[in-house]
């Protein structure tokens, strides 16, 4: 693999991180209309006026949208530049496939993002947009890493598939957690309004399972990496720990918007750690 090659994947893999961050962000501060129903276009213009903040966040993130998108074509040109002539780029023709799956989830991210604006933000669109960005994100790491086929410290096969899986689907049910709307339907922490299995209604039940998810999340790492006793395995059960604080913190403060900002920023980290950690 190519320096030049890896550092492009390394650099969009970042700048995915701090696009599914700052689309937290939108989310929580209502800014996701900041642009009106425009796209991609906002509020008519090119380079908006910025006289309010709802707008200055919105373009915010549209502009890192479109980093990430000419790093990502950029990242398959240099990979098809690689397997056309791999006397001038040594390596890249083996990992090919990871850019053009990059390649395409961008294009399906994109016309999410546009589908969400332009239906006013319901639900399952943010959560498919989100889940996209998670894929993406896991895509461009694979593409960043110079041993994609090493061993797993949370074990082989199907076991860090489950690990993988199992931490996709948390992600996925706290964004619909926060969607929906009910982020505040379980107080008290680590039960359900004091109860093993809320009785509150559907909301409290959807955040419940997203709780569960994690609590099951937060004992499997930590089991892998008793087992494993190494390193990155220990840092991403850190990670999970932190994730678990945070929102216990969340729910106990009453849902500041830092929190619910670090609460998926972290959530995040661990996406990117169980993937990192299986590529090592």
């Amino acid at each position: 693999m190519t320096r030049r090659y890896a550092t492009l994947a390394w650099t969009a893999a970042a700048c995915t991180y701090l696009l599914i961050v700052l689309g937290a962000v939108v989310r929580i501060t209502g800014s996701g209309m900041g642009c009106g129903d425009h796209w991609p276009l906002c509020n008519g213009h090119l380079f908006p006026p910025l006289d309010d903040i709802g707008t200055v966040i919105e373009w915010s993130h549209r502009l890192v949208a479109a980093l990430v998108s000419a790093l990502v074509v950029g990242l398959a040109a240099c990979a098809w530049w690689g397997s056309r002539f791999p006397g001038l780029s040594p390596g890249v023709s083996r990992v090919p496939r990871a850019p053009v799956v990059a390649l395409g989830l961008l294009v399906l991210q994109v016309a999410l993002g546009a589908i969400t604006v332009k239906l006013e933000l319901p639900p399952w669109t943010v959560i498919l947009h989100l889940g996209t960005a998670m894929l993406l994100l896991a895509t461009l790491l694979v593409a960043a890493s110079p041993h994609p086929l090493s061993p797993s410290p949370f074990g082989r096969g199907g076991t860090h598939g489950l690990l993988l899986a199992l931490a996709f689907v948390t992600v996925l049910f706290g964004a619909l957690t926060a969607n929906l709307g009910a982020a505040a339907a379980c107080t008290g922490f680590p039960l359900c309004n004091g109860e093993v299995w809320p009785s509150a209604g559907g909301l409290a039940q959807v955040q419940w399972i997203h709780r569960l998810l994690a609590y099951t999340l937060a004992g499997f790492v930590i089991w892998s990496a008793v087992r494993s006793k190494r390193r990155w395995a220990w840092g991403v059960a850190a990670l999970v720990a932190l994730q678990v604080a945070v929102g216990a913190a969340t729910v106990l403060l009453g849902l500041p918007p830092g929190l619910q900002a670090a609460h998926l920023a972290v959530g995040a980290a661990v996406w990117a750690g169980v993937v990192l950690t299986g590529l090592r």
